[in-house]
């Protein structure tokens, strides 16, 4: 692991001097412990909180996966200039798009393994064929990759981007089609090097795509758990089993006073 011996030292460091003066290991946690990230997105166009925040995420799309968020340039300048505070795993700023599997009742659906001038390497078979897990993982493929390229994020390789799978969105009654989809959509953002992580509940995430399978691109990514109801409750959701397996509760949602609050987990 590279420079883990100087981040031993200053560890070492910080917390050897924390007890000279007369506090102890779990005094330099806290003094290393953070307060919570915000997210926010088209309904906060307007009124972005100018509260302090650990980090934040900001979301792509206009609530559905084919749209773009009116004030996403704007907000993630709001994210990027304000002083975060120290001591959280999460990256300072964050993105979150929308997904779904409309299917062919959607206003666009995929026809071949080709997109944006791009020949795609699709586990699921040729789309062209008519394969629906094949197109449903171009359709994701294609949502990925205007979320990149074209709704104006710079450096898109740089951000973690959080796939936000609610049942508020259309999903089809296939899981293993859904499941195509959100593998897509985290194969396009991982060709261009960006990390990958997963929002939703585990009742939604059991309802749009259930168990997936342990070698599945969507097994060990981060989780990002919604639902509970105060901090203290967020907190505690650290404890809870991630979406898939392999996976690990990275983040923690609540609300409060209308906005959404994220506990980054230890």
């Amino acid at each position: 692991m590279p420079n883990s011996f100087p981040r031993i030292v200053l560890a070492f460091v910080v917390t050897l001097g924390l007890v000279l003066l007369g506090g102890s290991a779990a005094s330099a946690a806290t003094a290393l412990s953070s307060g919570p990230g915000i997210d926010v997105s088209w309904p906060q166009c307007g009124e972005t909180p100018a509260k302090q925040r650990a980090f934040a995420i900001v979301g792509v799309n206009y609530g559905l996966a084919n749209t773009t968020n009116p004030c996403l340039a704007s907000q993630l300048a709001w994210a990027k200039a304000a002083k975060s505070l120290a001591g959280t795993a999460q990256p300072k700023v964050a993105l979150y798009v929308n997904t779904a599997n409309p299917g062919r009742q959607g206003s666009w659906w995929p026809t071949s393994n080709i997109y944006d001038g791009v020949k795609v390497t699709n586990p699921y078979g040729n789309c062209a064929l008519g394969s629906f897990k094949a197109c449903s993982y171009m359709y994701g493929w294609a949502k990925a990759s205007d979320d990149a390229k074209r709704r104006g994020v710079s450096n898109p390789d740089s951000y973690l981007w959080w796939l936000d799978v609610e049942t508020e969105n259309t999903w089809q009654a296939d899981k293993a089609a859904n499941v195509a989809v959100l593998e897509g959509m985290t194969a396009s953002f991982k060709k261009i090097g960006a990390r990958v992580g997963l929002y939703s509940t585990a009742y939604q995430w059991r309802k749009i795509a259930g168990a997936v399978k342990f070698t599945s691109p969507l097994a060990g990514l981060p989780s990002w758990l919604a639902g509970a109801r105060s901090a203290a409750g967020a907190k505690a959701s650290c404890a809870l089993p991630a979406l898939t397996a392999r996976g690990r509760v990275s983040m923690t949602q609540y609300i409060s006073g209308g906005l959404d609050y994220n506990h980054s987990c230890s």
